[in-house]
C-alpha cells in the first residue's frame, strides 16, 4: 500500500469519526434525530446494514471464535470508527451543547432549525417517484409527528425495566431520520436521567478511573447511575437490532414510500426545533414551579410566538438559521462530489 492510499485511509477514517461526533451532538438535542446526519452524510444505508449483520449468523461466528469473519460480517471497523465519534461527541462536543443550550439557546435551536428545514429538502430530492400512495405515506408520517411534537412530558421514572424500553425506544433517532430519540426520552420523562445524569456519573468514574481513583463508585447515588446507564446501554444495543432488520427490509421493498414517511415525519416535527418559543412550566399550590428529583423545572409543553421583527435577536437567530441550512446544503454538495 502506498502512501496517497494509506493517506486516504486515515482521512476516510477520520471523516467517519467526525460524521459520529455529529450524530452524538445531534442525538442530544430534543427534536433533532442523529439519523439525518447518517442520510444527508451519505452512510445511512451503510449504517442499516452493518446494524442489521447483528444476527444469529454473527451470534455463530463469536460462538465458534471466528473473530475475524465477525468483525468483518458486520463491517467492524466502520461501526468503531463511527462510534469513536458518537462517544467522543457525548463526553466533549456534547458538554460543549449543553453549555451553549443553557446560555444561547435560541441561536443554537435555530441552527437545527436550518438544518432540519435544509434536510427535508435534500430528502424530497431522493424521491424517485411522487404518486398518490408516496403522498398518502407521506400525510401519515405527517400527522403522526404532529401528534409526538404536541405530546407532554411525562415524570421520570429510574426503574431499571423502564430504563430498558428507554434504550430501545432512543436508538430510533439514530436508525429513522427525523425521529429525535432525545425527544421520546424527554415525552418518557427521563432525557436528563439518561443523556445528563447517568452520562455525567459515566464520565466522572471513567475520568478518575485513568488516575486508578475509584472513590467514586462508593457513592450509591453514583452506583446507581452507572447501573442505571448499562441497563439502558443493553436496552439501545437491543433497540438497534430490531429498528435496523426492519428498516433493511422496509427500505429494500418500499425505497419511496420510505423516504415520503421520513419526510412527512421530519416535517410534522420540526416545530420541536422552531426557535420562537416559551415553556409552560407546571407550578404547586403555592406557586413555585415545581422541580424534578434532579433539579430541573417541570413543564407541560411550548407557547410558540411569531418572532418580533423589531429585535436585532431576532435577525441574529435568521442568521443561525440560515447558517444551519447551509451546513446541510455544503454537507450535501460534498457528499455527491466524493461519490461522482
Amino acid at each position: 500500500m502506498n502512501d496517497i492510499s494509506k493517506t486516504n485511509i486515515y482521512l476516510k477514517n477520520l471523516l467517519l469519526i467526525l460524521k459520529g461526533v455529529a450524530m452524538g451532538a445531534a442525538n442530544k438535542v430534543p427534536g433533532v434525530s442523529g439519523g439525518i446526519i447518517a442520510l444527508i452524510g451519505g452512510f445511512y444505508e451503510e449504517l442499516i446494514n452493518s446494524f442489521q449483520h447483528f444476527n444469529s449468523y454473527s451470534l455463530k461466528l463469536i460462538l465458534k471464535g471466528d473473530f475475524k469473519n465477525f468483525w468483518a460480517y458486520v463491517n467492524g471497523s466502520f461501526l468503531s470508527y463511527l462510534f469513536i465519534g458518537v462517544i467522543l461527541s457525548y463526553f466533549s462536543v456534547s458538554l460543549i451543547l449543553d453549555y451553549l443550550l443553557e446560555n444561547y439557546e435560541l441561536f443554537v435551536i435555530g441552527g437545527f432549525f436550518g438544518m432540519i428545514l435544509s434536510s427535508v429538502h435534500v430528502i424530497i430530492k431522493q424521491v424517485k417517484l411522487w404518486n398518490l400512495s408516496t403522498f398518502l405515506i407521506f400525510f401519515i408520517g405527517l400527522s403522526f409527528g404532529l401528534i409526538l411534537s404536541f405530546a407532554s412530558p411525562s415524570s421520570e421514572n429510574d426503574q431499571l425495566f423502564f430504563v430498558f424500553f428507554c434504550g430501545i425506544i432512543s436508538v430510533s433517532g439514530m436508525t429513522i431520520p427525523g425521529l429525535s430519540g432525545s425527544f421520546l426520552l424527554l415525552i418518557l420523562g427521563n432525557y436528563n436521567l439518561l443523556l445528563v445524569d447517568a452520562v455525567n456519573a459515566v464520565f466522572t468514574v471513567a475520568s478518575e478511573a485513568v488516575f486508578f481513583n475509584f472513590d467514586s463508585l462508593n457513592d450509591p447515588y453514583i452506583k446507581r447511575l452507572i447501573m442505571i446507564m448499562i441497563v439502558f446501554a443493553i436496552g439501545s444495543l437491543l433497540g438497534l437490532i430490531i429498528f435496523s432488520n426492519l428498516l433493511k427490509w422496509v427500505l429494500q421493498k418500499f425505497p419511496n414510500h420510505t423516504l415520503g414517511l421520513i419526510i412527512g415525519f421530519i416535517s410534522g416535527t420540526v416545530i420541536l426545533v422552531y426557535p420562537w418559543k416559551k415553556k409552560e412550566f407546571l407550578y404547586n399550590e403555592d406557586g413555585d414551579v415545581l422541580i424534578n428529583s434532579v433539579g430541573n423545572k417541570m413543564f407541560s409543553n411550548y407557547n410558540y410566538y411569531f418572532p418580533d421583527l423589531g429585535l436585532n435577536q431576532t435577525y441574529n437567530v435568521l442568521l443561525f438559521i440560515f447558517l444551519g441550512a447551509g451546513v446541510i446544503y455544503l454537507l450535501d454538495y460534498y457528499d455527491k462530489k466524493y461519490k461522482s
